[in-house]
């Protein structure tokens, strides 16, 4: 079942939710935390992380692939949201300098597309963050949260993808250890998981995290298939 933006947006205002979006926020924060002046492309649904940087941030966009549906982001504010198809993004080469992908790379019809299409708005010393259900977890298959819908990697199948599509992986992190349940009791002791969880039981956390950086040399020439409508990129005033 692919993911789609009302579901996701359900279950993140619920308790579970934001306890969820807390956590994850935690760990993403330690792997970015100054993004101060960089442009930042969020891929998936992200409203809940890319909230992280969006005030220090020079440019911040969500994109929501075509088939997830539309996410109007930040709430209250002027929209910095938009959707397209995920094997044509309307951006042009090397614009970015940080991606994020939550439940991006999972929900996609194609992720070697999506993730070569990444790889060239990406720009040649960005970086790349991707956030996806970890294989061993019973996250990956509880379908009351947006982490059961799609297709999960473990940490090998998805680096192997990272690969196959010009990235190299340069770090590794995972989060999500409490158990896929929204008990109050349990929701309430998630540090305690969390904590436990990474020293005792990596392998099940309930998502595994990489960042990778494009892996220059290995990359070849590819043709363009479709035409792409762009958006052209200011820069803040």
């Amino acid at each position: 079942m692919a993911m789609d933006v009302a579901t996701a947006a359900d279950f993140y205002a619920t308790r579970q939710g934001a306890v969820t979006a807390r956590l994850l926020r935690e760990r993403l924060a330690d792997l970015w935390p100054d993004l101060k002046g960089q442009a930042v492309l969020g891929l998936g649904y992200v409203a809940p992380y890319l909230r992280l940087w969006r005030e220090e941030a020079l440019r911040c966009i969500a994109l929501t692939p075509a088939q997830a549906g539309v996410a109007r982001w930040p709430a209250g504010l002027a929209n910095l949201s938009c959707t397209a198809e995920e094997d044509a993004l309307p951006f042009p080469d090397l614009c970015f300098d940080r991606i994020i992908v939550v439940h991006g790379l999972e929900a996609a019809e194609n992720a070697r597309r999506l993730l070569r299409e990444l790889w060239r708005v990406l720009r040649d010393d960005g970086r790349l963050l991707v956030v996806v259900p970890n294989r061993r977890s019973p996250w990956a298959y509880v379908e009351a949260t947006p982490f059961g819908q799609g297709q999960p990697y473990s940490p090998r199948q998805l680096g192997a993808l990272l690969a196959a599509s010009l990235f190299r992986i340069e770090r590794r992190d995972t989060a999500l250890y409490l158990p896929p349940l929204d008990r109050r009791l349990l929701l309430r002791s998630a540090v305690l998981w969390e904590r436990s969880g990474r020293r005792l039981a990596p392998q099940f956390a309930g998502v595994t995290i990489s960042e990778a950086v494009k892996d220059c040399f290995a990359a070849l020439p590819t043709r363009r298939a479709l035409p792409r409508r762009r958006l052209v990129l200011s820069e803040a005033v």
